[in-house]
């Protein structure tokens, strides 16, 4: 029988092959939000992360993101909680690469001992015998860049990594990592306030690598009232969040957005954003607004 995909408003934001194989809708789900205060520990209300999960698949998401340092560990827990047994077309990318101590306290750890351990563990929370996305979630400067990605291409040989992507890194960085191993997809710091890593998205573009924008939704001065982006929001009965997901969805065929939330209506706000359509027009304007 035939998936009915009318209630699932993330189809509407058209589809991207990871890695040439791994078909995801393009607007995702990033679950870093489904922990305590600082990415840390477990959430004020756990059974709302889980509703939150669920709904996010009802909604037609296929593509969830998380790493090993959200609480840490808790975010991968709770997904497995939430949705093991996944979806045969359910994707689920996770990182390693960060150590914690604290509360909004992060450390870079990139030695392969510390990255084989920490891609066990996302194995065993998840629930899973292979990981479709496994990311290093920065690249530590007192550690060889190819002992690092060697490190997780042993990993990709035994069949416990799909493919492999990288976080905020810059273009040469990633021509470095592609001389190492295969390249997935690159995460970095991107919205329509924040542009920084244009050079990096046109070079994801020119290679087919998907770009994975983190922190997707801020809006900065465009949403302040009679702004451009509020302005343009009111024509499309749309919130300027949305329209920040669309203009996103709308400025490159390789970007999958991840916004995350830990609330089931804004859930919902962020995900019917993949049904809004930006004109010619509309695109240009808000482009050129920053």
């Amino acid at each position: 029988m035939a998936t009915d995909v009318s209630n699932q408003p993330a189809k509407a934001s058209g589809q991207y092959r990871i890695g040439g194989d791994l078909t995801v809708d393009r607007l995702g789900y990033g679950a870093m939000q489904l922990t305590g205060p600082g990415v840390w520990g477990d959430p004020k209300d756990p059974a709302e992360a889980v509703r939150v999960l669920r709904r996010a698949v009802e909604l037609g998401v296929t593509f969830i993101d998380t790493a090993d340092s959200y609480g840490p560990f808790v975010s991968e827990l709770l997904i497995r909680e939430a949705l093991h047994p996944y979806a045969d077309d359910l994707v689920i990318a996770t990182k390693g690469g960060f150590t914690r101590a604290g509360p909004g306290d992060w450390r870079v750890v990139g030695r392969p001992e510390y990255l084989r351990q920490q891609c066990e563990l996302s194995l065993r929370h998840l629930g899973l015998d292979s990981i479709p996305l496994y990311q290093l979630h920065r690249i530590d400067p007192q550690v060889p860049l190819a002992d690092q990605l060697g490190e997780l291409e042993l990993l990709r040989q035994e069949g416990k990594i799909r493919h492999i992507g990288l976080s905020e890194v810059t273009v040469s960085q990633i021509e470095e990592s592609r001389a190492i191993t295969s390249i997935a997809s690159v995460q970095n710091l991107y919205n329509l306030a924040n542009r920084g890593a244009e050079d990096v998205l046109e070079y994801c573009e020119r290679n087919d690598l998907a770009f994975i924008p983190w922190f997707p939704i801020a809006t900065g001065e465009l949403a302040r009232p009679g702004g451009p982006l509020d302005t343009i929001a009111a024509t499309h009965d749309a919130s300027p969040a949305q329209l920040a997901l669309a203009w996103l969805l709308r400025r490159s065929p390789v970007m999958l957005p991840i916004p995350g939330t830990s609330s089931v209506a804004h859930l919902e706000e962020n995900v019917a954003a993949a049904e809004v359509r930006l004109t010619d027009d509309e695109f240009e304007a808000l482009a050129k607004a920053t």
